[in-house]
């Protein structure tokens, strides 16, 4: 997720959310209106690798095996009037989702146990469902509607359930779902996203001691940014007596290579999530948690030991990289100053060594927060880890190649965790 300034502005959230077909063809058609809005990301459901080929979305989710927890909520749903028990259903639901994803990743599989993208397809369907679900009794305001789909988002990605166990070395990491998934990259894999599934409960047995670890997978999406899911995450850890004795965040870079980051930076430079939003300007506040007014926060990780290790086949770096804008400019206008140096004190950041998208800005937010916390003996930084292609046959959803390169990465993904 390396990427760079598209400067562009933002669009409104309601603009994402459009009419789609019906949720489901088995569901009952009197519990959901095919009419209601959906977004962006959930109307992706019905792409298709050409004509006669299934909807990649709903059958990468039958192939991972979720298909039956789909059919279960939509049945729960269509019984239940608004009120507490379709809270409780939308928590349940979610977070069975997330220990049902973790449990198949960890343990051999039909399907490809390595494969991120069945977790992140229904996920949506669960959420194009609250969105279209029209109950038999009762009406469901709009931010009940909305508060019941936040729900079942974050427990279904790992925030429900994060803890760690005293008497032992703890990290925290993240991951992030598919991104860039038009035309047929709509099959497309994240490996972060994979690496969280493979490292949540992890436990490594190290020189330093034992270490356990609590993942989380994040969206791709700058109004969730915004509302503080990053920070739910870590700062939620970081506040436990059980604090995390390090907290990584994993994204997706360039090709062929690891990047350990160096510098996080305090801008968003527009890029198009998976909502078709963009977003330019200064990393924004989120409500509730500690925001030190920080340009540009360092890496604390050991990354020269990272670098040195025998961790996989791919080379690791340490990348110095960072971008401002020059004293006395107006941020967002005219070209960045990109160095490997230090920053200038009291220049505004224009791009991280991470560059100016969704990962650099996890990292950003998540050692905001350990540093607004005061967490001064956990570390923190970011890694960027090397990008994916697609399947080489334009309609297939894997082969053996893009299997083995997922692996390859994912585990030395894990190797490299094991060492902060």
């Amino acid at each position: 997720m390396r990427l760079r300034a598209v400067i562009s502005t933002a669009i409104p959230l309601a603009l994402t959310l459009l009419a789609a077909p019906a949720v489901a063809q088995a569901q009952p058609q009197q519990c959901f209106d095919a009419a209601a809005p959906i977004t962006v990301e959930e109307q992706r459901l019905d792409d298709t690798l050409g004509e006669g080929q299934p909807a990649v979305g709903p059958e990468l989710v039958r192939l991972g095996g979720f298909d039956d927890e789909v059919s279960r909520f939509t049945t729960a749903l269509c019984r239940l009037s608004p009120g507490r028990e379709a809270t409780t259903l939308a928590a349940t639901t979610g977070n069975d989702l997330w220990r049902a994803a973790v449990r198949r990743a960890q343990s051999p599989q039909t399907w490809d146990s390595y494969d991120d993208r069945p977790l992140y397809w229904a996920r949506l369907q669960l959420t194009k469902a609250l969105r279209q679900w029209r109950p038999v009794r009762g009406e469901l305001p709009a931010d009940q509607r909305a508060a019941l789909v936040t729900t079942l988002d974050r427990a279904s990605r790992g925030l429900g359930d994060a803890s760690f166990p005293s008497g032992v070395r703890r990290v925290a990491v993240t991951g992030f779902d598919p991104f860039q998934l038009d035309g047929n990259s709509v099959r497309r894999a994240n490996p972060a996203g994979a690496a969280a599934l493979q490292l949540d409960g992890r436990v490594f047995d190290t020189p330093q001691g034992r270490v356990v670890v609590q993942a989380a997978v994040l969206p791709v999406l700058w109004g969730t940014f915004d509302e503080g899911i990053v920070e739910q995450f870590y700062g939620n850890l970081l506040r436990s007596s059980a604090r995390p004795d390090a907290i990584v965040t994993i994204s997706q870079g360039r090709g062929g290579q690891f990047d350990v980051e160096r510098w996080a930076a305090r801008w968003r430079g527009g890029f198009w999530d998976n909502n078709d939003v963009s977003s330019t300007g200064p990393v924004p506040d989120a409500a509730g948690w500690p925001q030190p007014s920080l340009e540009f926060i360092e890496t604390t990780l050991p990354h020269q030991r990272m670098v040195e290790a025998d961790t996989g086949q791919f080379p690791v770096f340490y990348n110095r990289e960072f971008c401002e804008w020059p004293l006395g400019t107006t941020p967002g206008e005219g070209f960045p100053d990109c160095r490997t140096d230090e920053p200038t004190p009291g220049a505004a950041a224009a791009s991280g060594s991470g560059g100016d998208y969704l990962s650099n800005e996890s990292m950003y937010r998540a050692n905001r927060v350990r540093v607004g916390l005061n967490a001064t003996t956990t570390a923190g930084g970011h890694l960027h880890i090397p990008a994916m292609g697609l399947p080489v046959d334009p309609v297939a959803l894997t082969d053996a190649a893009f299997e083995a390169q997922r692996r390859q990465i994912v585990d030395q993904t894990l190797n490299l965790v094991s060492l902060v």
